[in-house]
């Protein structure tokens, strides 16, 4: 397999109310807003023009996940493998494209018709320096946005479309309460950029984002004022077992959960062995009502 995705690119994300993901975003998470309106929201982490595209919708959730794969011979080639193994792809006009600030882009439909997946390449640069207005640095760059977490369905689907066809490589896997297994995958060194699980007794879709800063300061001053009322805690401080991630999770204004933390892992595909883990978390994390 030569073409694969590279990272993950972007989310674009249905709210209610995009005026308070400016504040979440912007103030509580240290994402700088490059353009705000009634119905549109775009926050920045690095130096493209954005990485989170929040809409006016009637109502909350992802839209769709935006998947880089580096250029225009590896979308059509990646395009082509997904229209054999039975996935509708559009391959998306030179409008869409521009809207979603990238060259080329094609869509279909998450498998669990949750959201459309992208695929698309040449996210535009911003001319503008990034500034986080609370001095965040974002880990972001080559490695993408950072993480996506997905409740599914069935995890053999799931395991054939990120690792056959898109190129995914297995990361490791986490055995849940339930008889659950939380699958972690990479397509660069971070240790993972999309994970899923199957679990009957929680809803489908996505269930968290993770940001990374580089600054564990800026992580504990974040957490200060969530715990001051910031944002409701879905978790609390806490260290991952596999990515060895220290952070913690709060719900975003649409619903879905913000991992935010620092000191995640890097891997090398050469030396990389997947391996296995009973539990979660080091220490932390504990789950709030």
């Amino acid at each position: 397999m030569t073409a694969r995705v590279k990272a993950l690119g972007y989310a674009v994300v249905g709210s209610t109310d995009p005026a308070a993901w400016q504040e979440f975003g912007s103030g509580l998470l240290g994402l700088q807003v490059a353009h705000s309106s009634e119905d549109r929201l775009t926050l920045r982490m690095d130096q493209f023009v954005h990485r989170f595209d929040i809409r006016r919708a009637a109502t909350d959730g992802v839209i769709a996940i935006g998947w880089d794969v580096g250029n225009p011979a590896a979308l059509g080639e990646i395009t082509a493998r997904l229209t054999s193994a039975g996935y509708e792809v559009t391959t998306r006009d030179a409008e869409a494209a521009t809207e979603r600030s990238v060259s080329g882009l094609a869509s279909f439909r998450d498998p669990d018709d949750n959201y459309d997946i992208e695929l698309f390449w040449g996210l535009r640069n911003a001319a503008e320096r990034f500034v986080s207005p609370t001095g965040a640095t974002f880990v972001a760059g080559d490695l993408g946005v950072g993480h996506a977490f997905q409740v599914v369905r069935d995890e053999q689907v799931y395991t054939e479309l990120y690792l056959d066809l898109l190129g995914f490589r297995l990361s490791d896997h986490i055995d849940m309460p339930g008889g659950v297994s939380g699958v972690f995958t990479h397509c660069n060194p971070r240790h993972h950029s999309f994970a899923f699980a199957a679990s009957p007794n929680r809803p489908i879709g996505v269930g968290h984002f993770m940001f990374e800063v580089d600054d564990l300061d800026i992580v504990g001053r974040s957490y200060d004022h969530v715990l001051a009322g910031a944002a409701p805690i879905l978790s609390t401080f806490g260290k991952h077992t596999n990515d060895k991630m220290v952070s913690y999770y709060v719900r975003s204004p649409s619903g879905f959960g913000i991992e935010y933390g620092t000191d995640g892992i890097l891997i090398d595909d050469e030396s990389w062995l997947p391996t296995r883990y009973d539990v979660a978390h080091y220490w932390g994390h504990h789950r709030t009502p």
